[in-house]
């Protein structure tokens, strides 16, 4: 990667339909293949769908989505946002994304995380207990499938393996990274394992984050391994004016910054808390204009190779389908001139 790369995530946000209801999971699905299509058309380089398994989000297989995106694409490449390693098995988590690199002609991308939702480890057997050495072995088991060599490894979260050989290969590899939410130690794993850093901003200014990317390169200077890439991941949306971006996704920030927050012990929303985000936070929310600074900004800031535009929000698919245009033919141009 020598040049930034822009691309677009979603989780697969249920979305409102024309009367302003919540759409059904089966047409939000159907939605985001369009998304996609509309992604690859505006030029954008990369297309991320998450895995939930929760009734707000109607994602939980990505990759059947990104085959289907795959089908009707040339040129975006797609990959998770990302695959919850820890509640799955890493031997066919290597094989769905090696048959989507087959399907793609090359354009399949793997971004493994711990998941910042844990619905997935009660519906598969799996204990919060062992959150982390769950990910921390299966991301090793990972590792050495990625090198598409005889695989020889045991651990205490499966089975092991001798000399096991797994397939489909790939033609080139899979470019693969590890999400990461802000934590020294993930930052760290993925520096020993030779993967990419993909760096969730969804809070707070993007300057904070720049000792982890201090550390991840310390990091592999240390173990001795290749500098890899880093990416970014943020919220946002854009419209024609600063105005008409945030009366759009007002609503659905709150109701959905308040769920999670109950969820997960947060603090209430306070008054300004979504002006201040927009100003000097993570969300990327405004006019072609304003994001493309705000962008631009957090690209020069912290060196990275990607930005990716969390681009779901709680509104009409008409809306996104809007936000992705405007993002991909004004947004990312503008960044580039600026970054020139």
């Amino acid at each position: 990667m020598t040049e930034v790369e822009f691309g677009l995530d979603t989780f697969g946000g249920v979305t409102v339909g024309p009367d302003g209801l919540p759409q059904h999971h089966a047409q939000v699905i159907r939605d985001i293949v369009a998304e996609g299509v509309l992604a690859d058309q505006v030029g954008l380089d990369f297309f991320g769908v998450g895995e939930h398994h929760r009734p707000d989000f109607a994602v939980s297989s990505p990759e059947m989505v990104l085959a289907a995106v795959a089908s009707k694409t040339d040129h975006i490449r797609l990959g998770s946002a990302v695959t919850v390693l820890s509640s799955d098995d890493p031997v066919r988590v290597f094989e769905r994304f090696a048959t989507l690199d087959a399907v793609s002609n090359g354009r399949a991308e793997i971004v493994a995380g711990r998941g910042s939702f844990i619905e997935s480890f009660s519906l598969f057997g799996f204990d919060t207990a062992d959150y982390n050495i769950l990910f921390e072995e299966r991301l090793a088991l990972l590792k050495d499938l990625l090198t598409e060599k005889p695989v020889t490894w045991s651990g205490t979260t499966r089975a092991p393996l001798t000399d096991q050989e797994v397939f489909p290969k790939t033609e080139n590899g899979i470019r693969a990274w590890v999400g990461v939410g802000g934590t020294p130690e993930s930052v760290v794993r993925a520096a020993s394992h030779g993967f990419g850093l993909f760096l969730a901003i969804i809070g707070g200014p993007a300057d904070r984050f720049l000792p982890y990317i201090d550390l991840f390169e310390r990091a592999q200077d240390q173990f001795g391994a290749p500098r890899q890439p880093v990416a970014v991941h943020s919220p946002g949306f854009v419209a024609e004016t600063d105005e008409q971006a945030r009366a759009a996704v007002y609503d659905g920030w709150l109701a959905m910054r308040t769920k999670i927050g109950a969820e997960r012990g947060w603090a209430p929303p306070r008054p300004g808390d979504f002006e201040r985000e927009i100003e000097g936070g993570a969300l990327y929310v405004g006019s072609p204009e304003t994001v493309a600074r705000k962008v631009a900004a957090t690209v020069k800031t912290l060196g990275v190779n990607r930005f990716d535009l969390k681009y779901d929000q709680r509104v009409s698919h008409d809306q996104l389908l809007s936000s992705i245009g405007l993002y991909g033919t004004k947004v990312v141009p503008l960044v580039k001139e600026l970054l020139a």
